[in-house]
């Protein structure tokens, strides 16, 4: 049994994760963190703090979906006071890139831009579409609620990434996310990545391989956000067992 906090507790899968985890034996929740008030009552044992310092004290893994400002804290706080971390924050600078791996040299750290099992496999089969069909040209289009406030959303570069992968290629080299006015052909290499916003999608992805005569599409739909919930507390729960390093959901999963 292993105590878990929170950080992102008052976002939509923050919510999702206090109510799995009030259940579940085998990872209880210890602690939650807190920006402002937490506006839903918890058990007297489930610390409530605004603190990540205190999170780390009382709890032996922490779950974040937050924003890239809070994970950074999270990272500062826990190179001081080591402990297993899964983040499914997006939409990182290169600095808070950085410092997730450097604290992955002191603890296990889980990272996933999505932590559904359909998007970890979706990733393996866009790298090895995009190593076999090279001529063919790649498009990915991602869909979500009117309120995401990043784009593209950390899924889809993702998704953008493996698929560079699989030519050789350096994603950001290549990518281009907007396309208006005259601005000729597409080249060859270009991968796009494309965001659409709107109403309460919770999270669509198509990566599209495109020849002339022909096309092939792999499409992931989440249908509720309890998809991520529950990966998070997967990954978790296999995390505490694991050596320092930096993890992806594939290797929870082991594909």
């Amino acid at each position: 049994m292993a105590k878990v906090g929170i950080v992102g507790s008052t976002g939509r899968v923050g919510n999702l994760l206090i109510d799995a985890l009030l259940h579940d034996k085998e990872l209880p929740l210890s602690a939650v963190h807190v920006y402002g008030e937490l506006k839903r009552d918890l058990p007297s044992d489930v610390l409530v703090t605004n603190s990540i310092k205190v999170l780390l004290e009382n709890c032996d893994v922490v779950i974040d979906f937050s924003a890239p400002e809070a994970t950074q804290e999270l990272c500062e706080e826990a190179l001081k006071n080591p402990t297993p971390l899964v983040i499914a924050t997006t939409g990182f600078t290169e600095h808070q890139q950085n410092l997730l791996k450097e604290a992955s040299q002191e603890m296990p750290v889980l990272y996933a831009s999505n932590m559904s099992a359909g998007i970890a496999l979706l990733k393996q089969l866009v790298e090895q579409v995009s190593a076999t069909l090279k001529d063919f040209d790649i498009e990915i289009v991602e869909q979500h609620h009117r309120h995401k406030v990043d784009a593209p959303s950390g899924t889809a570069l993702t998704l953008g990434e493996f698929a560079a992968k699989g030519r050789g290629q350096d994603l950001d080299a290549v990518r281009i996310s907007g396309r208006d006015g005259q601005i000729g052909a597409r080249s060859k290499d270009e991968i796009a990545v494309m965001a659409l916003r709107g109403g309460d999608i919770v999270g669509r992805h198509t990566v599209g391989f495109y020849n002339d005569g022909e096309f092939l599409e792999l499409n992931h739909t989440a249908t509720s956000r309890e998809t991520f919930s529950k990966g998070a507390i997967r990954a978790a729960k296999w995390l505490v067992d694991q050596e320092s390093g930096l993890y992806s959901i594939n290797d929870c999963l082991g594909i």
